[in-house]
């Protein structure tokens, strides 16, 4: 299982992150993920732990706890839903897009 970290500091590494949860267990990973346009991260993180139990005593402690100046929020990560298809695309569908002849 993995743990979701959000309303994380901009300056905020892995290295940081590593730090932070190793006060709980062993860190398995850390991803932080990343803006595609301009490099900068997006303020939210995964981390994974060695046990469930030490992931269930990192979010105890953590969630809601300030650091670099923010409250964190620490909880289980769900799932990524799978996003279905659109099935209209651009400009298709009744919103006026579409060819024109």
């Amino acid at each position: 299982m993995s743990i979701y970290v959000g309303n994380l500091s901009y300056q905020v590494t892995e290295d940081d992150l590593k730090r932070v949860f190793a006060e709980y267990g062993k860190v398995s990973s850390v991803k932080v993920p990343t803006d595609r346009e301009t490099g900068r991260m997006r303020g939210f993180a995964f981390v994974e732990m060695e046990s469930s139990s030490q992931e269930d005593a990192a979010i105890e402690a953590l969630d809601g706890a300030e650091w670099m100046g923010r409250d964190l929020k620490v909880n289980k990560a769900r799932p990524r839903e799978e996003r279905s298809p659109s099935r209209e695309g651009w400009g298709g569908g009744n919103r006026g897009g579409g060819r024109r002849y």
